[in-house]
């Protein structure tokens, strides 16, 4: 594809090296660990032998029919009881009265986390009917299939099936018309509405529900990909995998998105002709570590199992964050990287995120979402709004939003706020409260806390979202959280480039390149020709560290003591290193394509665990 941007990272030659599809292998299974297919159900009828109920229970989002037609409709399970429990919730406008509190009313991006647990949305009499049918048939001697979202409320089973399933994929399927919410039959709905009751709701009662099963199912179910045949994995290898994946550095599978305002370096950098049918016209974000939304590839046996990453956290999160960490965020994973594409794209929302009390109070999260941007690429002409200039009155600044908002002069943001030049390797700090823009043709690598959604939209440039209707603006909400104090000298003096030299050895130089002090994330730059030195300081005393290789185009993390196989990154890749792994190494791999390129850089981000 041709483009109009001045890259400064794309020339003559450049051939994309970016693994779209990364995997652990899982040591010590074998094939015997994963039935594909027809298999299934023979393979579900012989681990029940002398048992008399099979459970599967079921993530929200799943294709609970497809489901049933692998593994019910098969004669090595003819005869059972079924017991579906779509039909035991609530009825919808029960539901929807009882989840009101938390959807915020009319709010179409908002609203707050909800602490119901599963069996709050199940009739009583329902459940209660269902249990005893599954008892009565156990008692009888008989045997029952127990299947759904919260099958195990019904009967825990003899033999227990967990059909789990990655957040990015149930977002598809909710973009297709394909499923509902929890409990209720809305297909129909508008996705970003059927995502806002996902992200506040039913994501956190299925997370809560499945933590402990994870601990215990006989099997995984993986229908992730709906194109490829079902593949049940056995649990005891699913726990040695995601138990190997926190011992050992790792990648998550990223996913890709278009939006108003994107670009065209991933689709070169990150090799993405193909990747989706038909086409984008563009790719705005890359979410490449969120591990709450990102899957986990594990392979066992030669054969490719996907799950939500956040499995591995949710069963190890002393070993993967490491103690101070855990103790801090529970199993929550609290860094976040994600790329935003503007070269030969448009400028990002002018915005501002949520100051930390007023994300307690209106969202009922625990910290915000302070973030900053790293710059992997940019054209001449790239630029970087941040901050206010001098002498801005919060009046002013809210009739020249309102005014635009209501289709009179388009919001002048560099009458404002001030816009920075912004090149390759530069380093712009966003502290909750700061008013900020990524410009066009700018290559942003966003390193944040968790928090993902919670951006209030002030201006969006006139422009409408790929659905061809306006994006939601927050202008009320934005205007209480701007910090007035960022202005020009501020963002000069403390949020731009704050670059301080920490150590360097030969063939290595390390620096700090942030966060802000109100933020809790701390970020070393590290530029080598020869091997360099990390260490996570272990699950007592140390944190879990994610890195990006924003210089060279491939590197290898070793362990200085073979703890773990030699793993290869490149160019633009996240990895995330648990604290359990403690020392290892980053050291350049030849460019045969370059051989003059000698000097690599990666970017560490880390908690602080001294604060």
């Amino acid at each position: 594809m041709t483009t109009d941007f001045d890259s400064q990272v794309l020339g003559p030659g450049f051939r994309a090296n970016y693994d779209k599809r990364p995997a652990v292998g899982v040591t010590g299974s074998s094939k015997d660990d994963v039935t594909v297919g027809d298999a299934i159900a023979s393979k579900l009828a012989e681990a029940l032998q002398g048992g008399k109920v099979l459970t599967i229970d079921c993530y929200v989002g799943m294709d609970v029919d497809a489901v049933a037609a692998q593994v019910l409709r098969r004669p090595e399970l003819a005869g059972f009881e079924v017991i579906e429990t779509a039909a035991l919730f609530k009825p919808a406008a029960e539901i929807d009265a009882m989840l009101e509190p938390w959807l915020g009313g009319d709010d179409r991006v908002f609203g707050v986390l909800c602490p119901l647990p599963m069996e709050a949305f199940f009739s009583p009499e329902r459940l209660a009917e269902a249990r005893r049918v599954a008892q009565s048939t156990r008692d009888a001697g008989r045997r029952a299939v127990v299947l759904g979202v919260g099958a195990t409320l019904v009967d825990p089973g003899d033999v227990l099936v967990y059909a789990d399933l990655p957040r990015w994929e149930a977002q598809l399927r909710q973009r297709r018309d394909e499923v509902s919410n929890l409990g209720v039959d809305n297909a129909s709905l508008k996705a970003s509405l059927q995502y806002k009751r996902s992200y506040f709701i039913d994501w956190r009662v299925c997370d809560r529900h499945k933590k402990p099963l994870l601990a215990r199912a006989d099997f995984f179910l993986d229908t992730t990909d709906a194109a490829a045949p079902m593949k049940l994995a056995a649990g005891p290898a699913v726990r040695a995998g995601l138990a190997e994946t926190t011992r050992r550095p790792f990648r998550v599978v990223p996913f890709f998105d278009p939006g108003p305002w994107g670009g065209q370096w991933m689709r070169e950098v990150c090799g993405l002709e193909g990747y989706n049918t038909p086409e984008p016209p563009n790719y705005a974000w890359c979410f490449d570590c969120v591990p709450e939304e990102n899957s986990l590839l594990l392979e066992i046996g030669g054969e490719t199992i996907e799950l939500p990453s956040v499995d591995a956290l949710f069963l190890h999160p002393r070993e993967l964050l490491g103690d101070p960490v855990h103790a801090r965020f529970g199993d929550e994973f609290p860094i976040r990287f994600d790329f935003l594409d503007t070269m030969d794209g448009g400028n990002l929302s002018f915005q501002v995120h949520p100051l930390t009390e007023y994300i307690q109070q209106h969202f009922g999260m625990a910290y915000t979402q302070d973030e900053s941007y790293y710059l992997l690429d940019a054209s001449a002409d790239g630029t970087c709004y941040l901050g206010l200039k001098p002498g801005v009155e919060s009046d002013a600044f809210r009739e020249a939003l309102e005014t635009a908002q209501a289709g009179g002069a388009p919001f002048d943001a560099d009458a404002f706020a001030n816009c920075f030049p912004a090149k390759k390797h530069d380093h712009f700090l966003i502290p909750a409260g700061t008013v900020h823009c990524s410009g066009r043709n700018t290559m942003v690598l966003e390193i944040s806390a968790t928090p993902y959604i919670f951006t209030f939209k002030l201006w969006d440039w006139g422009r409408l979202g790929l659905d061809g209707k306006p994006r939601p603006i927050n202008i009320a909400r934005g205007m209480d959280n701007i910090d007035w104090s960022r202005d020009t000298a501020s963002c000069e003096r403390e949020l731009i480039n704050a670059v301080e030299p920490v150590a360097e050895d030969d063939g290595w130089r390390e620096e700090r390149t942030g966060l802000h002090r109100r933020e809790f994330i701390e970020t070393r730059r590290h530029w080598f020709t020869q091997a360099v030195p990390h260490d996570t300081g272990g699950v007592e005393r140390g944190g879990v560290q994610v890195l990006n290789l924003v210089e060279g185009r491939a590197a290898l993390v070793e362990s200085p003591s073979g703890a773990f196989a030699p793993f290869e990154v490149h160019f633009a890749e996240t990895w995330i290193v648990p604290a359990a792994v403690g020392p290892y190494t980053v050291r350049p791999l030849p460019d045969a394509d370059d051989p003059d390129a000698t000097e690599h850089a990666t970017l560490r981000a880390s908690v602080r665990t001294g604060l």
